[in-house]
């Protein structure tokens, strides 16, 4: 096999041209295309899928336009609690952080759970635990700070509601996945959550089967939405168990998903997904979702709307 393909995201909502400035829609789309670039470049160089996925997801955590890593929420407590997890598809490993403090990357610490740890999620302070035993890279909280997150925060405190990112409800979460030129499939997810959150909540990205979900007999997926109506439907894995046992395509599975199951409970949002073959699906039921994706015959795409 010598193709590759990847596809990235950046989180999914009411994403309009009206309420989008040309030079805010253009950092947007760097962004996109340097996650990008950061995952493919390495696909071009026979690396593997899972060192795509995570390098393209940090690539976007680095980054504060997203809501993951660096451009992180503030939870109730004034505090930035991340979630992440990545995936490998050949031989079902994975690794997966929740409610995380000053982790500059928590894509890193799920990836080194992967490869050092017997468990498969790590939590909280034990969690920092370990990932200061391994280390992996802290920052301070000023490193997470924005203005613009503070202000949706005390928004949010003020009205004592639970907001997703922001008023205009965008799903705010990161994610890739890939397949590699030895066929291997991989994926991985990370978050700040939702503004406001309380009780320690956990959305779908950290659960494997729900927000991520990577298998080489099929396919990868990383979702973004409304994460209590992924965890209920277990999107990725789903997605997966309906292309192998009902024989339907990446393309078709996806839709099943996002443009009939998800709806019928009121789960919005979308995903990213590819397949054994380098197929590429990239389906919302939201106004817009950031993303993008190079497929096997070399093709870029990166969009922001639903057009």
């Amino acid at each position: 096999m010598n193709q590759f393909s990847i596809a990235i995201h950046g989180g999914a909502g009411t994403i309009l041209r009206s309420s989008m400035t040309e030079s805010l829609q253009q950092q947007y789309e760097q962004a996109l295309h340097a996650a990008l670039d950061a995952g493919a470049n390495l696909l071009k160089q026979g690396g593997s899928s899972l060192d795509a996925v995570m390098a393209a997801v940090v690539s976007l955590e680095d980054c504060p336009l997203f809501n993951a890593g660096k451009g992180s929420v503030f939870n109730h407590q004034g505090q930035h609690e991340m979630d992440a997890s990545i995936m490998c598809g050949k031989l079902l490993d994975a690794g997966a952080v929740s409610c995380v403090s000053q982790i500059k990357n928590p894509v890193e610490l799920a990836r080194v759970i992967l490869d050092k740890s017997e468990h498969v999620m790590l939590f909280g302070a034990g969690a920092e635990k370990f990932a200061n035993q391994q280390g992996i890279a802290f920052a301070q909280d000023d490193y997470f700070y924005s203005e613009q997150r503070f202000k949706q925060w005390q928004e949010a405190l003020a009205e004592d509601r639970i907001s997703l990112d922001h008023h205009d409800r965008k799903f705010g979460t990161v994610g890739a996945v890939a397949l590699d030129n030895q066929g291997n499939l991989a994926a991985a997810t990370s978050t700040g959550g939702m503004t406001n959150k309380k009780f320690g909540r956990v959305g779908d990205s950290p659960i494997i089967g729900a927000g991520t979900y990577a298998n080489n007999a099929t396919c990868a997926v990383s979702c973004t939405g409304h994460g209590e109506l992924f965890i209920r439907s277990v999107v990725g894995h789903d997605i997966s168990c309906l292309m192998e046992y009902k024989g339907l395509s990446l393309s078709e599975a996806c839709d099943v998903l996002v443009h009939d199951k998800l709806i019928k409970i009121g789960g919005e949002g979308g995903l990213v997904a590819v397949d054994k073959h380098g197929n590429i699906a990239m389906p919302f039921n939201s106004e817009g979702m950031y993303r993008g994706c190079v497929d096997a015959k070399g093709i870029r795409v990166v969009k922001i709307y639903a057009d």
